[in-house]
């Protein structure tokens, strides 16, 4: 309860800052976990960047708006890097450019030209990127019999939904995903968040609050096959129409609000068998990880002491 406290008092200091928004710029020490440091440089660094991928305007209100947020990202940021200090993960250049790539279009020297021009540091943000590349790699290593799927269950079930005729339903989804304190501020953080998406957008309520990797694409999921989603979410995005946005869902440590962008059904044939296997493979695997990785990042952010910075 302490360090919540003190987490609290310090974002209270935090935004009354306008600490770049004057002439003269101090770069701050404002966390330390271990060796690693978060500056009031590296803060606005982060609060810029999003704003830049979201194709936000650069104000003092939307900077505001992000300060919380980005402080929480850079603490998680960390713990990684700390943890990835005792591997030798080999920097995926190919991997990263194909991000890159996806993000911008195919146009990555007009997204490097956009962090210029606002005199935002690219190279932190490819670093990041490469850290959740190597960060993505150490949670297979760490539980790769456990995110295995079994390919003979997938197998099999395809099969049973071409035999049967089965539509194949994929629905287009974006998500909103924050960490669950279980306590009664859950309620009201649950309210700001509906309220920002009622009275702003989804999308400017992803900018604000969540903390998933969809975050840098707006919570954009894309398409997702029903037959990888638990009853509980297929129940959910039954009763729901398109546009619509769920109820807060609370599974292990997390709240999450899924938005129903769009959904389609295809007849399936024996021509698609691999094409299907495929896609709900690398689902369920992706969903493990999500799970795994949150749950080591909250054993990590237990057994280190974070030091906030007045």
């Amino acid at each position: 309860m302490k360090i919540k406290f003190l987490f609290y008092l310090f974002i209270i200091n935090l935004l009354s800052l306008g600490f770049w928004c004057h002439s003269k710029e101090v770069n701050k020490i404002i966390v330390k976990i271990d060796n690693e440091l978060i500056t009031s440089y590296d803060i606005k660094n982060k609060i810029l960047t999003t704003l830049i991928l979201a194709n936000k305007e650069i104000n003092q209100e939307n900077i505001n708006i992000l300060k919380k947020k980005s402080l929480e990202d850079l603490i998680l940021n960390r713990l990684k890097r700390i943890e990835l200090k005792n591997h030798n993960f080999v920097t995926d250049n190919q991997r990263i450019n194909s991000y890159l790539n996806a993000i911008s279009s195919n146009n990555i020297s007009s997204l490097k030209l956009k962090f210029d021009k606002n005199n935002v540091n690219y190279q932190e943000f490819v670093n990041e990127i490469d850290l959740e590349f190597k960060w993505r790699n150490l949670i297979y290593k760490y539980y790769s019999k456990k995110i295995e799927i079994d390919q003979e269950d997938i197998g099999e079930e395809v099969e049973k939904m071409i035999k049967k005729k089965v539509n194949l339903i994929k629905y287009d989804l974006s998500e909103i995903e924050i960490l669950m304190n279980n306590d009664n501020s859950d309620d009201g953080r649950i309210l700001q968040i509906q309220n920002e998406i009622k009275n702003t957008s989804f999308e400017d309520a992803v900018l604000r609050f969540s903390i998933s990797s969809t975050s840098s694409n707006k919570g954009k999921l894309g398409w997702v096959n029903a037959g990888s989603l638990s009853n509980e979410f297929l129940n959910i995005l039954n009763e729901m129409e398109i546009g619509d946005v769920s109820k807060p869902i609370k599974k292990q440590d997390k709240i999450i609000f899924i938005k129903l962008n769009d959904k389609k059904a295809s007849f399936q044939t024996y021509e698609d068998k691999e094409t299907i296997k495929k896609e709900l493979i690398e689902q369920k695997k992706n969903e493990l990880f999500v799970l795994y990785s949150s749950s080591f990042l909250s054993k990590l952010r237990n057994t280190k002491y974070i030091e906030y910075y007045k």
